[in-house]
């Protein structure tokens, strides 16, 4: 799609051919200092699609907020035709204090489309969707999982979408794992308004991961050579194995408490009864082996070296293709 030759965003004008750094603000600190969250704009002279590229819904999802500095840093923003809208940090409550949620206890990513004058987290979601979002023809949104349990670089979107099946593969992520949207969330917002988006998901909280990063880096690269807007400066290198598409998962739970150790790396091909890790006490008279349930890929490892009865240490694919 075609925009026209001025963009008005938050209030600036921005024209083809210029760059700009808006803010986008909702509220001030309870010392009434503003907090900015910086949208950083670069629009080609030739117009084209506006990409929206998106971190940090979660305070304390580093890794997604180094993917998109990175992104911005090496100039990989500034598109040979259209636009890219490059937004950070959207959470810059939670990452001042390494914190989830919001200030007022909310979920940013469960408050979505949001409400012009409900919670802060719902008034950021409510400017976010009506004065950023639509202008996006695509938006890439990037996260990492949650606490200790570090996710494989993967792609999330929903089945019988062939508009994002073909993007989630150009990304050329290790895995593109179909799941549903859940209620709330910017993807589903996305979603109901027609606009794709692409939900990136690697490594875990508090954490920056180079594999993981070079993944989402080099995604982004190969999406915008794919929509004819990467400059012409960068290389696009092709993915080292071919992307493994998980239709159907399962959480393996701890059986018991005590001292967690995985016994298989991330991205792993295993088989049903395979030594996947194993449950220890600090006192050496207990040691119980964790097996595979089936034959499958392990997409998520428990990092966490205590865990308790239930707790999720494993992610495994039970029904998957290449």
């Amino acid at each position: 799609m075609i925009k026209k030759d001025i963009l008005h965003i938050l209030g600036k004008e921005v024209a083809l051919g210029e760059s700009a750094q808006v803010s986008f603000n909702v509220a001030k600190l309870h010392t009434q200092n503003t907090i900015d969250v910086p949208v950083i704009i670069e629009r080609s002279k030739k117009p084209g699609p506006i990409v929206l590229i998106t971190a940090g819904i979660h305070g304390d999802e580093v890794n997604g907020v180094e993917i998109v500095r990175q992104i911005i840093s090496k100039g990989i923003n500034k598109p040979k035709r259209g636009t890219i809208i490059c937004i950070p940090v959207i959470n810059v409550f939670g990452f001042i204090h390494m914190d989830r949620e919001f200030p007022d206890g909310r979920d940013l990513n469960r408050m979505f489309p949001g409400i012009r004058g409900g919670s802060l987290a719902s008034r950021v979601a409510f400017k976010l969707v009506t004065e950023i979002l639509p202008h996006a023809d695509l938006v890439l949104d990037f996260h990492t999982g949650g606490a200790d349990r570090f996710n494989a670089a993967q792609v999330r979107i929903i089945k019988g979408e062939k508009t994002l099946n073909e993007l989630a593969k150009v990304f050329g992520a290790p895995f593109i794992f179909y799941s549903k949207n859940l209620k709330k969330s910017f993807r589903n917002t996305c979603h109901k308004l027609g606009i794709p988006i692409l939900l990136f998901e690697g490594g875990k909280s508090f954490n920056i991961d180079n594999t993981v990063t070079n993944t989402g880096v080099n995604g982004v690269k190969r999406v915008l050579h794919h929509l004819e807007m990467l400059n012409r400066k960068f290389k696009v290198s092709n993915p080292k194995k071919s992307c493994i598409y998980i239709k159907d998962s399962k959480w393996v739970r701890a059986k018991y408490s005590g001292m967690f150790k995985a016994t298989v790396s991330i991205n792993s091909e295993v088989k049903k009864g395979d030594d996947i890790g194993n449950i220890t006490d600090p006192y050496g008279s207990f040691n119980h082996f964790v097996k595979a349930p089936n034959d499958g890929y392990i997409f998520n490892i428990n990092e966490s070296p205590i865990i308790y009865q239930g707790d999720a240490i494993f992610h495994i694919s039970t029904k998957f293709e290449s």
